[in-house]
């Protein structure tokens, strides 16, 4: 089976704190927490895309954005490559335009939060980033 690109953003403010979403309890992975993103249209470049998606899902615009890591995954349904970003400068409020819920955390306490089995290497690259 051929893998879905998914645009990732590991969104970080000010403070060093990471924004996390819990997805909806009736999608892939449902009712895990995920970092914000979708997935990648045809044609569409990867940065393209997240924008696309942080604005549609949390009404903000990335500003500044830097490859991150490319994470290739397995699930017995379905076959991911998640092109993970890390957006360090946006801009507007970050707000569940889904009606999904929000949390800014600092990268040490991710792992109070349950997330799909994919995202194990974007928490572990987030617990070395620099904090601005």
């Amino acid at each position: 089976m051929a893998a879905v690109h998914v645009a990732v953003g590991v969104v970080q403010n000010a403070l060093g704190e990471i924004l996390i979403s819990r997805r909806a309890d009736d999608a892939h992975q449902g009712g895990l927490w995920e970092f914000p993103g979708g997935k990648v249209e045809a044609g569409e470049d990867v940065v393209t895309a997240l924008d696309r998606e942080l604005r549609e899902e949390l009404g903000i615009r990335i500003e500044l954005a830097s490859p991150l890591l490319e994470v290739h995954h397995d699930y017995a349904d379905k076959s991911v490559c998640l092109d993970v970003w890390l957006v360090s400068c946006f801009s507007g409020e970050a707000t569940g335009l889904e009606g999904q819920p929000l949390v800014w955390c600092l990268p040490e306490a991710l792992h109070q939060y349950d997330f799909p089995a994919a995202n194990i290497p974007i928490l572990e690259a987030c617990q070395v980033l620099p904090a601005d």
